[in-house]
């Protein structure tokens, strides 16, 4: 247990890398509050307990946790997990069950199952990667479309719907062109910085944000905004944790730390293999159990819900250069400040905007040419980077692991060499 006491070395106190931190930490925030208002709704819960997760759980897994990268909080795929879980045994059960899941990925960093889930190939991760980043860029239809979310529990099917519905209610052109503003702002700044020389960095989403919002206030684009944003942070909800229904929620809790455990550690390494890191500055998988495992209990029995690490906005914080877990823990801060003080501002930011920064964030998760690369290698890797990403997408996160090991091991049986025959990523 003393691994996960934080150590000097998981931060840097020179000013650059405190600045960088400071401007990551303000970025990963905008990006952060509409997903998470919008994933407490999703799940049957409420705006609050969205905002109180991304709170709670952002502050306490970068604290705790093993990666300097790593954001945490409400996630689309702990979303479709809970939404069958709250309709069958109700939102009281969320404590007991948050609980419960936190202690068993506790138990999972104590035992070092971080090194077993780590030892994943490199293809099924690839192919995770691939398939989270189109589930990413389609969560974002509804907003780029200005229309409400399609049905269905799939991403694929809820995508299809809303484009169905997009069409048959008349395309909103100027929700469209708000998302292609953003976009355009977003990759093409770092070529105007570049080209002017400007010293201050400040991450291309930020500026993308802040240009559409002008947009947006001057008049130019009429788009709805992200709406009201929930003061109630926190609340003890103690009196929900009775023992009474536990037997029937070990299982659930289980799906939940699963899910937690593998989404936790895969968003790490990918965020290591966005920064290129080396060996000593990798994540550590265990300590991250530990970290992800308390930030779960803490936030679902103070009315929030399990969270995990997210891709999405560990993506943005890296590429918005954040140099240490600081950049995560303030993200958090920055969210209780939005909460109290400058919700009316933020509220007025374009769904579209937020759409537009994380399907861009979505292309560079895919990062294009390494996946042409990656393609290039063997035909057995290649076939199971696309079918763990098609089964990421079509199913969810957990099935796309598991026929990605699957096909994995299968091929490898095949060519008559053990699974371990690729190096395991540290």
């Amino acid at each position: 247990m003393f691994a996960i006491i934080p150590r000097s070395a998981d931060f840097a106190w020179h000013r650059d890398a405190l600045m960088r931190d400071l401007v990551a930490s303000l970025t990963v925030a905008v990006v952060a509050l509409p997903l998470a208002l919008g994933f407490g709704l999703t799940s049957g819960m409420s705006a609050a307990a969205g905002l109180t997760t991304a709170i709670i759980a952002g502050f306490v897994a970068a604290l705790f946790g093993g990666s300097r990268y790593q954001v945490s909080g409400p996630t689309g795929a702990m979303t479709v997990v809970l939404i069958p879980i709250i309709q069958l045994y109700g939102v009281q059960a969320i404590p007991l069950l948050g609980l419960l899941a936190g202690a068993m990925v506790v138990c999972m960093g104590l035992v070092r199952l971080g090194g077993v889930i780590n030892r994943i190939p490199d293809s099924v991760v690839e192919g995770f990667t691939v398939g989270i980043a189109c589930v990413i860029a389609l969560q974002q239809l509804p907003l780029a479309l200005g229309i409400a979310k399609g049905a269905g529990e799939q991403t694929v099917v809820v995508a299809w719907h809303t484009l169905q519905n997009a069409v048959s209610q008349g395309i909103d052109w100027q929700t469209l062109l708000m998302v292609a503003v953003t976009l355009g702002v977003k990759f093409g700044y770092p070529r105007l910085a570049q080209r002017l020389k400007l010293r201050l960095h400040v991450p291309p989403s930020c500026v993308a944000i802040l240009v559409a919002l002008v947009v947006a206030q001057t008049g130019l684009l009429q788009t709805h905004s992200i709406g009201n944003i929930p003061r109630e942070i926190g609340q003890w909800h103690g009196e929900d944790l009775g023992l009474a229904g536990i037997s029937h929620l070990l299982w659930p809790a289980f799906l939940i730390a699963l899910l937690c455990a593998i989404e936790s550690l895969l968003a790490a390494r990918v965020a290591d293999s966005m920064v290129g890191a080396q060996d000593g500055a990798r994540y550590e998988p265990d300590r991250e159990l530990l970290g992800q495992g308390l930030a779960t209990a803490l936030a679902s029995v103070f009315g929030g819900m399990p969270a995990t690490g997210a891709i999405a906005r560990t993506s943005v914080n890296v590429r918005a250069q954040a140099q240490t877990r600081l950049s995560a823990m303030l993200h958090a801060v920055v969210l209780v400040g939005i909460a109290l003080l400058a919700g009316h501002w933020v509220a007025e930011i374009p769904g579209a905007a937020i759409a537009g920064v994380l399907i861009g964030t979505s292309y560079r998760i895919l990062n294009p040419q390494a996946l042409a690369r990656a393609l290039r290698t063997t035909k057995s890797q290649g076939a199971v980077l696309l079918l763990t990403a098609l089964a990421t997408l079509a199913i969810d996160l957990i099935w796309g692991i598991a026929i990605g090991i699957t096909l994995y091991a299968l091929f490898a049986w095949l060519q008559g060499a053990p699974p371990s025959a690729e190096p395991p990523p540290h």
